[in-house]
């Protein structure tokens, strides 16, 4: 894939949409949902999260706040009021989450895609059990995620794009992903507690099959923040945002309408 650009669009105005992606992956992970939302006049800037992609590596433990303290020295200002349109996938939703609670000022609208929210106990213990043996045998881990994502029968993502991805998660800090893979891990525990204080207009949409960030949790996310609507794609998996684009692009422009006041 291309890289994703961090300088907007030169003909788009407005608010911008801000992406933040999820652990192991980086910016360009967006390149196609960006090429969508540009068409559709939107700003956008992606950003690689700590410890990923073009940031410092990560050489001691993390927290969700930490990380998110991070990321909301890095958006971008210079919009009408220094807000954004903030979307986060998996890892970087949870941040989005923190950030939309705890520097409201910063956030127009949160989208919560593919996102884990309150793990039940025994949730909980099955991400725990992949924590536990994440640094074990790398490689191995990351052919499984890939299993996971891009089910061997998937047609709808180019094999390009899948070894894209196997690429971009090999090159991985072993360090620095397990110090965030550990906040993807147990961060819902840190955000659970506080979404029903997030005042942003929030979307929480995920894949009908994702096993992992199930639609159950997008409903429980629409349940706990007061403004959220939630969208379930048909078909979609985890990688929603590289799978189902011509779902996810229209999903996020229309709910940025609404939030506007505008038709879509």
């Amino acid at each position: 894939m291309h890289s994703a650009s961090d300088v907007p669009a030169p003909h788009a105005s407005g608010t911008p949409v801000v992406l933040l992606h999820g652990v192991g992956l980086d910016r360009t992970m967006w390149d196609p949902l960006i090429a969508r939302l540009e068409t559709d006049g939107h700003r956008c800037i992606a950003i690689d999260l700590p410890g990923h992609g073009a940031q410092p590596p990560l050489r001691e433990p993390q927290t969700l706040a930490s990380l998110a303290a991070d990321v909301l020295e890095r958006l971008p200002n210079g919009a009408p009021d220094d807000r954004v349109h903030l979307v986060g996938f998996s890892l970087g939703a949870l941040i989005a989450q923190h950030i939309a609670r705890f520097a409201p000022d910063r956030v127009a609208t949160l989208t919560s895609v593919n996102s884990v929210c309150r793990r039940t106990p025994d949730e909980a213990a099955k991400v725990e059990a992949r924590l536990a043996t994440a640094g074990d045998d790398f490689a191995e881990g990351v052919e499984a995620s890939i299993e996971r994502w891009y089910p061997a029968a998937t047609t709808t993502v180019p094999p390009e794009v899948i070894a894209g991805t196997r690429r971009t998660l090999l090159a991985n800090d072993l360090e620095s992903y397990l110090h965030a893979y550990t906040v993807f891990v147990r961060g819902d525990r840190e955000i659970g507690p506080e979404l029903g204080a997030i005042s942003a207009p929030a979307l929480a949409i995920t894949g009908e099959l994702d096993p992992g960030s199930t639609p159950e949790m997008s409903r429980r996310l629409a349940a706990a923040i007061p403004d959220c609507r939630v969208t379930i794609v048909p078909g979609a998996r985890h990688m929603m945002p590289v799978e189902d684009t011509p779902a996810l692009a229209p999903a996020i422009t229309a709910f940025i309408a609404a939030s506007e006041g505008r038709s879509s």
